[in-house]
């Protein structure tokens, strides 16, 4: 569905959805304890929902009520699926259950949409077959989903390309239910914030892996278990990203609920580049908000290291165009390789709309401040993209048309509701 953005302020409060990264942790490890899990405040539809869809593949018993889920797991006796898994467009999922595939007899088949089917795995299937698995393309010539993954992983010794930081996440996870032990060697470590919270979520089911810090080394002991238990999924800083933009480059008053200051994720460093910026934030640790009010003069001309947190591009592009100064984003390779390239998209989505925007091998160069002019753009049907496009429209001149702009609910549900609430003008078409 198409929506019109117009320019517009906001005011008021708008809280943030639970975290995806999180809740499909909790779901695979939830799956791989035996006993019951209730996970509180989860993301259920979306990316959300296809990692549901996996676990029950999988044999758990999911219960749904709201955003809390229950769920009964079957430890290491997994199920091999009786039909072929659609993680939709879902790339966590997809990398991270196909490793949980490799714990089963039988062989699984996992697939989704067509962004997924362009993503490459090729790293992931390699390192599988190294320790033990017996996986492949569905064609010689394929490196991304349809993948077919048979089991059973035995353990050794491999090395990863950890440029996508998925892949070592998902070997993690899986790991300490091999036979044997596993000797995991990641080159070109990025996005390591992620892999953090996988470590920190397995420490939460009773797995603990031996590693020096450094992301490059780990050690897994197998034959272990996980142990089902409660937890509770903190909100979206990726999401988060979004409104708190929307409110700077505006002449908003927003505050933004829900938040956890001292959770893992990477994303949460979207406060320290939105003062870089020069925007007024108050933020409040104890009570989970932030308080944006923009219409302030914003200063570019940074340099900023993406690398550990390529998702935060969309959202920070946008704000650079609307900050006097150039400022260059690095180390985006990953940022490449998502649900779109995102590098391209963003360059090409904000140059069409009146900004100067350019890319320098692996870098995008941003150059502000530049007005947004509008006009009508597709979200190639990346939930990021179109959240980012969603914003520029608030501060745009003529507003802005988003074909497929629906899509942003795939990590943030109600996000075109939540802002309509705040004063957004935005009217499906």
């Amino acid at each position: 569905m198409d929506m019109r953005i117009s320019p517009s302020a906001l005011s008021g409060t708008i809280r943030i959805p639970g975290s995806k990264s999180h809740t499909i942790r909790s779901l695979l490890l939830s799956l791989l304890s035996e006993g019951q899990s209730v996970i509180t405040g989860a993301l259920t539809s979306g990316d959300g929902a296809a990692a549901i869809n996996a676990a029950r593949s999988f044999g758990a018993a999911v219960i749904e009520e709201g955003d809390t889920l229950t769920i009964t797991g079957v430890g290491g006796n997994l199920i091999a699926p009786k039909t072929i898994i659609d993680t939709a467009n879902s790339g966590t999922t997809t990398t991270l259950f196909s490793s949980v595939a490799a714990l089963s007899e039988g062989f699984t088949i996992i697939t989704g949409d067509e962004q997924i089917r362009r993503r490459s795995i090729a790293p992931l299937i390699e390192a599988l077959n190294g320790l033990g698995a017996h996986a492949f393309f569905t064609h010689p010539s394929r490196t991304a989903p349809p993948v077919v993954i048979g089991g059973t992983l035995g353990g050794g010794r491999v090395t990863v390309d950890g440029s996508n930081s998925q892949v070592v996440s998902s070997l993690l996870l899986a790991c300490p239910l091999a036979a044997g032990d596993s000797e995991i060697t990641v080159t070109n470590a990025l996005e390591t914030p992620y892999v953090r919270l996988t470590l920190d979520w397995m420490e939460r089911y009773g797995v603990r892996v031996d590693h020096d810090g450094s992301y490059t080394h780990y050690t897994v002991k197998g034959g272990q278990s996980y142990r089902a238990g409660d937890h509770t999924i903190a909100a979206d800083w990726s999401s988060a990203a979004f409104p708190l933009v929307a409110g700077a480059i505006t002449p908003s008053r927003l505050t933004v609920e829900g938040l956890d200051f001292f959770d893992a994720q990477g994303d949460r460093a979207i406060v320290s580049h939105l003062r870089l910026f020069g925007a007024d934030l108050v933020a409040d640790t104890e009570r989970g908000t932030i308080t944006v009010q923009g219409g302030k003069p914003l200063s570019g001309g940074h340099t900023i290291d993406l690398g550990p947190t390529p998702d935060m591009l969309p959202a920070l592009a946008v704000l650079a165009t609307q900050a006097a100064g150039t400022t260059r984003f690095t180390n985006l390779s990953q940022v490449r390789q998502k649900e779109t390239d995102r590098v391209a998209e963003m360059q090409r989505k904000l140059t069409s709309l009146g900004c100067s925007v350019q890319i320098d091998g692996d870098d995008l160069v941003v150059a502000g401040k530049r007005a947004i002019v509008g006009g009508r753009i597709s979200s190639e049907g990346d939930h990021r993209i179109a959240m980012a496009l969603a914003v520029a429209g608030l501060a745009s001149q003529e507003g802005i048309v988003i074909e497929d702009g629906a899509c942003a609910a795939v990590s943030f549900p109600l996000f075109v509701e939540k802002l309509s609430a705040c004063g957004a003008k935005i009217q499906w078409l």
